[in-house]
């Protein structure tokens, strides 16, 4: 798979520092006119690149133009600010479907050939909002990730031949960078933190590395992510009447490439809203602790997830291999029967290291699954126990586990060394 992205700028080198229209890197001004006033100013004059230099921006959401590049500069900081009336209420695309919720730091919608790029940092400022999310769950169970509003750092949707590279996103209040609705974007050599430690408060939630939406031609390489939440989750819609959202298109066409995992929920996460989800390649990837492959089965959701390719994936006290499983967070049928799913076409080879477990691969009554390779793979486990449920044609290959060859393990069992 190659990235067809060839354009990365707009072919006008004009450049506008934003300390020219009087933006103060001090830490406390808040900047949010001042900048939005150097993006408008070059799109106005026919493209070019707002430039952040050193210093610490404090700004509310910014809307970039058609045109407008970006390019935070080593020592720039853009520092979100706390008060999330600094983001406006806007219609917006969150978790499978549209209602109004507060806009991200940087929003971007209907780009092309556009470059977000540097050495500078876009800083969430998310303990604040954290903070209000757990308290909040603390004293009413049933809050949901939306009844607390936070801002994401960035999103951009309807947009084509979009290149984020350099940046560091740190301490998002939400997910860090959505991509709804995209084609051909190239995310490279970026870093993603956010506190995964203990919950309540050691842990940022619901601070996805990367949301890949209704998107295709997705390419990310060389990242590195240590998060609270899933490091690069693949979207789409949710429900019983899911496939026929016509908001809700397949994601396909992935590419997850030298990266690596310090922190999160798996390497690649599908769901927890997707509907098709396909034609994924991860290579020459490294995982420190999250799960290798991690596909959420939604009993209350029609979904595909198929042609999946991960190849080799370096296991440093890691994870899971699998977590293929259920998942029933706000599960809701609308008093229709349960859809079907389907999960075939895995092929996961040259795995080495040291993990957890094999994992599991189970599903709900409605799901089927199958087609399941796994091959050259020779890890040191903490555990050899395989949950394994209805999985039809899995197939092992030179799978050495332990120092002992693993055979294929029947269906409908838990494997135990």
């Amino acid at each position: 798979m190659t990235s067809a992205v060839a354009n990365n700028g707009n072919g006008n080198d004009k450049r506008y520092n934003i300390t020219e229209q009087g933006a103060l890197g001090d830490g406390k001004t808040l900047n949010t006119q001042k900048i939005q006033a150097s993006i408008d100013a070059c799109a106005q004059n026919g493209g070019g690149t707002v430039v952040i230099p050193k210093g610490v921006f404090v700004s509310g959401a910014l809307f970039l133009k058609r045109g407008v590049n970006v390019e935070l500069q080593e020592g720039a900081v853009l520092k979100g600010s706390t008060n999330i009336n600094d983001y406006p209420k806007l219609n917006t695309r969150i978790e499978g479907h549209f209602e109004p919720w507060r806009v991200a730091l940087i929003n971007g919608d209907s780009l092309e050939h556009v470059t977000i790029s540097g050495a500078g940092i876009l800083d969430g400022s998310g303990e604040p909002f954290w903070k209000e999310f757990y308290s909040r769950r603390e004293a009413d169970n049933k809050t949901t990730n939306l009844n607390v509003e936070r801002p994401r750092l960035t999103f951009i949707q309807h947009s084509k031949d979009v290149k984020i590279s350099g940046i560091t996103f740190l301490n998002s209040g939400f997910w860090n960078l959505h991509l709804y609705h995209c084609q051909e974007v190239t995310v490279e050599y970026c870093r993603f933190h956010a506190p995964s430690g203990p919950k309540p408060y050691h842990q940022a939630p619901s601070s996805d590395g990367i949301d890949v939406d209704c998107s295709q031609g997705i390419y990310i390489r060389h990242c590195f992510f240590s998060v609270g939440d899933d490091c690069i989750a693949l979207k789409g819609s949710k429900g019983p009447f899911a496939m026929q959202d016509q908001s809700g298109m397949p994601v396909e066409n992935i590419e997850i490439s030298d990266c690596i995992f310090e922190a999160g929920g798996g390497i690649v996460t599908f769901g927890s809203e997707a509907t098709i989800v396909r034609n994924v390649t991860i290579q020459r990837c490294t995982t420190l602790r999250p799960t290798v492959l991690r596909l959420k089965l939604r009993p209350d959701t029609p979904q595909l997830y198929e042609n999946i390719t991960m190849d080799d994936i370096t296991l440093v006290d890691g994870g899971a291999i699998f977590k293929v499983s259920p998942w029933t967070q706000y599960f809701d049928l609308k008093g229709q029967a349960p859809p079907k799913a389907q999960v075939r076409g895995i092929k996961i080879s040259n795995v080495h290291g040291k993990g957890s477990s094999l994992g599991e691969i189970t599903g709900h009554n409605q799901a089927t699954i199958s087609d399941i390779l796994v091959e050259n793979v020779d890890v040191t486990l903490k555990s050899t126990d395989f949950h394994l449920g209805n999985v039809q044609n899995l197939r092992f290959k030179n799978v050495k586990v332990n120092g002992k060859n693993l055979p294929t393990p029947e269906p409908k069992t838990m494997v135990k060394k």
